[in-house]
């Protein structure tokens, strides 16, 4: 059996082990859309960046409110959810020029979910080659471009 790691992954672990609360909800409450990578509000959902992506353009797709479950989701947040999944994907495209996209959600923390509390749907591009040696060999994740600069990019578009 093959084992891949992920070991830049232990300091966004760490870090949300050390705060209190969701950062989902302090980007919500905040009026700082750009210190948090809020990109767009919509009525009763968010998209921000992730702060440690796993590629260049990580987003997640979260509801204003609170919730866990996708039980929880109204019908009208399950709709925005995905429009603004749909709308993402075109400015990625449209950005970045990703060769593909995986789009999930992890429920429950031993599901890979690092904020169980708060339900969020993860858009990553992807590229061909874009996984390499550096993470296993040089316990290294290059991301190509810096979270500030890929923010006004995406905002442009938007």
């Amino acid at each position: 059996m093959h084992q891949l790691w992920a070991p830049w992954r232990a300091v966004y672990l760490k870090k949300v082990a050390q705060q209190k609360g969701c950062f989902i909800c302090r980007a919500v409450k905040s009026g700082q859309d750009k210190k948090n990578l809020v990109l767009m509000r919509g009525q009763k959902c968010l998209v921000l960046m992730n702060l440690y992506p796993y590629n260049s353009g990580h987003l997640m797709i979260a509801p204003l409110a609170h919730q866990g479950e996708m039980e929880q989701l109204s019908a009208a947040e399950v709709q925005e959810i995905f429009d603004l999944i749909c709308l993402m994907k075109k400015t990625l495209v449209r950005v970045l020029k990703p060769q593909g996209f995986n789009l999930g959600v992890n429920l429950g923390r031993v599901a890979g979910a690092g904020l169980p509390g708060h339900i969020h749907f993860h858009l990553v591009p992807r590229w061909n080659g874009d996984t390499n040696f550096m993470p296993i060999l040089g316990n290294t994740k290059v991301i190509s471009q810096s979270l500030s600069k890929l923010y006004l990019a995406l905002k442009r578009f938007l």
